[in-house]
């Protein structure tokens, strides 16, 4: 279990996911418009729309948010045209960090992403620096209340899952990125609520922090990063043993 997935778990428990709802429609309307522009404005034909789409009704986002962002995506109503980037760096320890960015400016996303990097000892690195740290895997994840393990293995095995995790506060169903909707369908059809649905960087090995220090800064600097409005999604490959993790948290 990665240390930014524990991080997930205690800031739910926090109620700080609660806190930052607003946020997250934020992000999923531009990967909605986003998709929309680039893959047209129809999920059955664009994939990457029909996940974006998927993540926002795990959220619970308004179907009229949804319309009016692939509007806005095809042309169909005004709005801001944003752009994607990946960067690529490095945190305290080593950690690899690949940063998902959604803009309408990359000189400001840019500077942005460095002084929050630079404030806890990270730095930017060359493209492809760390991405092949990194798998692409659909992830599913259904809260513990909501279904067995063994129900869900069940169902998701079957439909094309790789793998059912359940260390991380949740049970996370790890697909191929091109079984997710076919995973997700399976599950839904049983009835079962998931909590998140979508396409996700998973790190192949994970780096340890022992040392309070550097991993206190680890997770301030993954916060700060997570808090830029540009950016949209933040991985990293760092593990911090439980006890740990609860003291600086």
């Amino acid at each position: 279990m990665s240390g930014h997935s524990k991080w997930s778990t205690i800031k739910r428990k926090k109620g700080k996911a609660d806190a930052e709802r607003g946020k997250i429609f934020t992000r999923l309307t531009k990967e909605i418009a986003v998709a929309a522009r680039e893959g047209g404005g129809d999920p059955e034909t664009n994939s990457r729309l029909r996940t974006a789409i998927v993540s926002a009704k795990t959220q619970n986002m308004p179907s009229d948010n949804i319309k009016r962002a692939i509007q806005k995506g095809t042309g169909d109503l005004p709005g801001v045209v944003f752009e994607s980037h990946i960067y690529e760096g490095y945190g305290p320890g080593g950690v690899a960090l690949y940063l998902e960015i959604m803009t309408d400016n990359k000189n400001r996303s840019v500077a942005e992403i460095r002084h929050a990097l630079a404030k806890y000892g990270g730095n930017l690195g060359a493209n492809g620096c760390v991405a092949w740290m990194f798998d692409k895997k659909g992830v599913i994840t259904v809260d513990f209340e909501s279904s067995t393990e063994d129900a869900l293995m069940d169902i998701a095995l079957d439909a094309g899952a790789e793998d059912i995790l359940s260390d991380s506060g949740a049970f996370e169903i790890i697909t191929p990125p091109e079984a997710l909707d076919a995973v997700r369908q399976a599950i839904e059809d049983k009835g079962i609520t998931m909590a998140t649905a979508e396409i996700t960087m998973r790190p192949q090995n994970t780096v340890n922090l022992t040392d309070e220090k550097e991993a206190n800064s680890m997770l301030r600097m993954y916060e700060l990063l997570e808090d830029i409005d540009d950016v949209q999604k933040v991985y990293a490959n760092f593990d911090i043993e439980e006890s740990l993790l609860e003291k600086i948290a």
